[in-house]
């Protein structure tokens, strides 16, 4: 049985589907391929996603392949009801989503999703991965891998394997290059920046704007406040990307000292407790805190809860939080994805070549089902091409082509000086 707020909203829902969906040219091909091949046919899909339009049209493009899906939220407040609604009428998947659930809910809501009994995971953030392998052991017989599209699932997943303890394969779409160097960029700095201008229209010229992470998350939401006008500091514990922030002209310091000085703040490490009460403590009158993240535990909002004398929304997706010395801290989106709870989650020209990944990853999981170990295999390097030169299609840009002499020379390693 799906988990629904409102099935009368799908008609909202449809418009927003099919108008991401022109903006989607490489998934939607996918789709009508998927039509006619079938590659999904006897596979049942549990898919844990942000239900958003462009999650939507993946979810259009699996069942056009023949496939069983039923989807449940990664996020309990990225969902969107009416696209919720039309997923389950008109792309007849079965849907277990409702924003603004509580844990209870959204737990009960994975739980939905995998009483279909899944061949294949598709995750975001690993929920569905972890769930199976504590709790629901009884489907690992049938499972023939999986997929995990961001950063956060990625890391757990690894460390699962690392432990012996992942038993199907999984393949990472968030280490697929036409992910993280486009979605994860471009699509997070957007969507990051877009929230926050949403939750409270301040002006990013000439703040301080300070990005705790300089993974490629952080690179988009650092180069998307740059070019606001914003002074932007990074903070890091990687001597490596904190180096690249320097050269990339970022002034670069501890979160400790970055606390005193800046406007705007917002977490993408994938990491719990990277602003604190003490930096909320030291921070100035009013500054604002966010999180990018996946999960909600980059913000201390439960120390931040406690020791605060007054609590009061003051926009939506804007909480004030005033602390014992009369400093008011303003937090965004309960310390979620600011990007996907405040804001519309990544345009859907970046998720187009995300979501075709992942469909042709899928499609090379079922070719490949029995001789893929249990462990994490990276993307095949000729699908993420192939995504590429589509996606270089439908803008109508054409690259060279080697020649043969420029291919024999690459394959050489005589010819020298």
């Amino acid at each position: 049985m799906s988990m629904l707020r409102d099935p009368s909203l799908a008609d909202a829902g449809q418009l927003k589907i099919d108008f991401a969906a022109g903006r989607m040219p490489v998934l939607s091909a996918l789709a009508e391929r998927f039509a006619e091949t079938k590659p999904f046919v006897g596979q049942r899909i549990a898919a844990c996603l942000h239900v958003t339009t462009e999650t939507a049209n993946l979810c259009r493009a699996l069942v056009a392949g023949g496939a069983e899906l039923a989807l449940c939220a990664s996020n309990p407040l990225s969902t969107k009801d009416d696209v919720a609604a039309s997923i389950q009428r008109d792309i007849g998947a079965q849907v277990f989503a409702v924003h603004g659930c509580g844990r209870g809910a959204f737990y009960a809501q994975v739980a939905g999703a995998l009483e279909v009994r899944p061949t294949i995971i598709v995750d975001d953030g690993a929920d569905l991965t972890t769930t199976v392998h504590r709790e629901r052991t009884d489907l690992l017989g049938d499972i023939i891998g999986g997929s995990e599209v961001t950063s956060t699932g990625v890391l757990r997943i690894r460390n699962m394997a690392a432990e012996g303890a992942l038993r199907y394969p999984v393949l990472p779409t968030n280490d697929a290059a036409t992910k993280h160097l486009f979605d994860n960029r471009y699509g997070t700095g957007q969507n990051t920046i877009d929230g926050i201008l949403r939750a409270t229209n301040v002006l990013l010229a000439g703040a301080t704007f300070v990005v705790a992470g300089y993974g490629w998350c952080g690179r988009g939401v650092a180069t998307r406040a740059r070019g606001m006008g914003a002074q932007v500091i990074v903070t890091e514990v990687d001597p490596v990307r904190a180096m690249e922030a320097r050269m990339d002209g970022l002034q670069v310091m501890p979160m400790a000292r970055a606390a005193g000085l800046g406007d705007v703040f917002v977490t993408v490490t994938g990491n719990r407790d990277v602003i604190t009460l003490a930096h909320m403590e030291r921070m100035k009158d009013g500054a604002i805190v966010c999180n990018s993240g996946h999960f909600d535990v980059e913000i201390a909002m439960a120390a931040l809860t406690g020791a605060a004398t007054r609590r009061r929304e003051i926009r939506p997706d804007c909480v004030e939080y005033t602390l014992p010395s009369g400093r008011r801290v303003l937090v965004l989106a309960e310390g979620r994805l600011v990007g996907q709870v405040a804001a519309e989650a990544h345009p859907a020209e970046v998720m187009d070549m995300t979501f075709a990944t992942q469909a042709l990853a899928l499609e090379y999981l079922v070719r490949n089902a029995g001789s893929l170990a249990p462990a994490v295999h990276e993307i095949p390097r000729e699908i993420e091409n192939a995504v590429a030169r589509a996606k270089l299609d439908s803008y109508g840009i054409a690259i060279d082509e080697l020649a043969e002499t420029q291919q024999e020379y690459l394959a050489l390693w005589l010819p020298g000086t």
